[in-house]
């Protein structure tokens, strides 16, 4: 059962992050091959000031694609 957290910068209204939520959780059932059941997805905010010490806070092995990379 994957579960994707997303984090990022607030500005973006419930739709937009609803639609966000939808496609991710259409596009892993279509590349993990599971019902959408199985799959769920997070959206958090967190304030610019903030950003960095939150993307610190991920151990470098489980963040595969780093930002401005």
């Amino acid at each position: 059962m994957p579960h994707v957290a997303i984090t990022m910068i607030p500005g973006r209204d419930l739709e937009t992050k609803r639609n966000l939520a939808l496609k991710t959780q259409e596009f892993l059932t279509r590349e993990l091959g599971v019902a959408p059941k199985f799959i769920s997805v997070s959206i958090q905010d967190i304030p610019m000031e903030d950003w960095q010490k939150s993307m610190e806070a991920f151990p470098d092995e489980i963040l595969f694609v780093k930002p401005g990379v």
